[in-house]
């Protein structure tokens, strides 16, 4: 049988578990559903400074602590991967591997990866030195030498951020120039502190037992092989959503992102998106546990329209 609530919430992110935890408390039926554990990239931080609150946290523990406020209203979670959604107008259905839900409200909360290099020593060293992000991790390598590989707006915009940190920031770049829009490209240029290395194809990102201590590149003129030394390395060669699921709905643009008003609200009524998932700016903690207390005010107020209107047209009847 299909398991019915008032709001499926399909992640349990830093966004979906607190918009679990608004509309739990609002006393909405609430059901969070996750392909794996929950705290969704906070499970692979080590160590978390720029959450409010804390100094440094753990990024599982922070998980952890999200998910204990989540779930102390009463909002259920169970494991499985989201097929698709349908959209029924006054109700939607989820489909997953594990069986079918529906709900009134669905808040989508799938977030997003970065795509990796899949060279050696990657995933070896993902959170000892190798990152995706120079906001979250940039203090860690305060006056270190680090590389940023990538030449588009992402990976110029952040190795800048790196600047204000790192001693020395080597920008390692597949092609002989940047994609990355000319503004950005001057500044880059003009800052003493960035270093760049073009037709470079990365092989390896090595390190002893601890942490990375550089990256291999071959140049791909000469196929000459060169290691350069760092401390910590920041991959930007891409990010994708993590939308598949819901390319039927109507509520993506042409790269996949689910697109909202400032209220968290797709084009479909009774569809809300948080966190990562979203075509935005700047994907933090803070900014999805933002998004995440909009979208569960919003279900609540979406909901209680949804019931008036049915009152409404029982009592004309």
């Amino acid at each position: 049988m299909t398991k019915s609530y008032d709001v499926i919430i399909i992640g349990a992110g830093p966004g979906g578990m607190t918009a679990a935890l608004y509309a739990s408390r609002s006393n909405l039926s609430v059901l969070m559903v996750d392909r794996g554990i929950y705290g969704g990239q906070m499970n692979n931080t080590a160590e978390i400074e720029n959450y409010p609150g804390y100094a440094s946290i753990l990024g599982p523990d922070l998980g952890e602590k999200m998910y204990q406020s989540a779930t102390k209203f009463g909002a259920e979670y169970a494991y499985g991967s989201v097929l698709s959604v349908e959209d029924h107008g006054d109700y939607k259905t989820v489909h997953t591997d594990d069986g079918d839900y529906d709900a009134k409200a669905v808040v989508l909360a799938t977030g997003a990866e970065h795509r990796k290099l899949g060279v050696q020593g990657e995933e070896t060293y993902s959170g000892r030195g190798v990152s995706y992000c120079a906001v979250c991790d940039g203090a860690f390598f305060k006056d270190k030498e680090v590389v940023v590989i990538g030449g588009g707006d992402s990976a110029v915009e952040e190795g800048l951020y790196l600047t204000q940190l790192a001693s020395k920031v080597t920008v390692i770049h597949r092609r002989d120039q940047l994609r990355a829009q000319k503004i950005m490209q001057n500044r880059a240029f003009a800052n003493d502190k960035m270093n760049f290395v073009w037709n470079a194809q990365v092989e390896e990102i090595v390190g002893d037992d601890q942490v990375v201590t550089g990256v291999t590149y071959k140049d791909k003129e000469t196929g000459e092989l060169h290691t350069v030394p760092a401390s910590g390395v920041f991959i930007y060669v891409g990010i994708e959503p993590m939308t598949s699921a819901f390319k039927d709905l109507g509520v993506l643009d042409e790269d996949g992102w689910v697109l909202t008003d400032d209220h968290t609200r797709t084009e479909v009524p009774g569809i809300f998106a948080v966190g990562d998932v979203r075509k935005k700016d700047l994907r933090q903690i803070t900014t999805a546990v933002g998004e995440g207390g909009l979208a569960g005010q919003g279900v609540f107020n979406y909901i209680q329209a949804l019931d008036d209107q049915k009152l409404s047209e029982h009592l004309v009847q």
